[in-house]
């Protein structure tokens, strides 16, 4: 399977070779892509939310009401949830929100969404993601002749530090090296914007994860 090359001014740079079984498939399964965007998440949650409970609520532990003649309920304590000031019944505790995903599943769910970005034409691929200013204007004159207003830029093993300063002050614009590539920031962005360096890294991430049956 072949894609066009440009460069970052647009033009035409020849054409890449890539594995179809990664960027080709037609049946694109939005289960794999949501499963994976909920474990992507999870993971970033911080899970410090608490309310004070009953051992956490500081008051007197006097019984405050007498046992009969009140009509009332007979308490033993203030801390009680039905009592201003009082605990919170069953509310929200400090755990960790991550939970497991097969590294098959996250490996397919990659695939599908590489895929779908080619099978909506919204994938670029661009000869090297350099310049020779850190420019802000002249990076987004460049990007504007290829069409890209929001995207996420994979460049190669490392963002060359030119590129990733003149592209920080572009708004809906994301810079990764190849390493962060992952699912949600692929989907977050309309556009996918890939160097020929970066398609050498998938190829070869896919390739050593099918060596170790990962």
């Amino acid at each position: 399977m072949e894609l066009a090359v440009k460069t970052l001014d647009g033009k035409a740079a020849g054409k890449a070779t890539v594995d179809p079984a990664v960027f080709g498939l037609e049946d694109i399964r939005a289960d794999l892509l949501h499963r994976t965007v909920r474990w992507q998440l999870a993971k970033r949650q911080a899970g410090t939310h608490k309310t004070q409970e009953r051992g956490d609520v500081s008051v007197t532990t006097k019984k405050y009401i007498r046992q009969k003649g009140s009509g009332g309920a007979r308490h033993g304590a203030r801390n009680a949830g039905i009592f201003v000031g009082g605990a919170v019944a069953h509310g929200p505790r400090v755990r960790s929100h991550a939970h497991d995903l097969p590294k098959k599943v996250r490996k397919l769910a990659l695939a599908h969404a590489l895929s779908s970005k080619v099978k909506d034409g919204s994938l670029i691929v661009v000869s090297e993601a350099k310049l020779d200013e850190a420019k802000t204007k002249d990076l987004s004159a460049k990007f504007k002749a290829l069409g890209v207003e929001n995207a996420l830029i994979i460049a190669g093993g490392e963002v060359e530090a030119n590129f990733a300063k003149a592209a920080r002050n572009i708004p809906n614009i994301d810079v990764l090296p190849v390493a962060g590539l992952n699912v949600y920031d692929i989907l977050r962005r309309k556009q996918l914007v890939i160097t020929k360096e970066a398609l050498e890294g998938i190829g070869a991430r896919f390739d050593v994860n099918a060596k170790e049956g990962k």
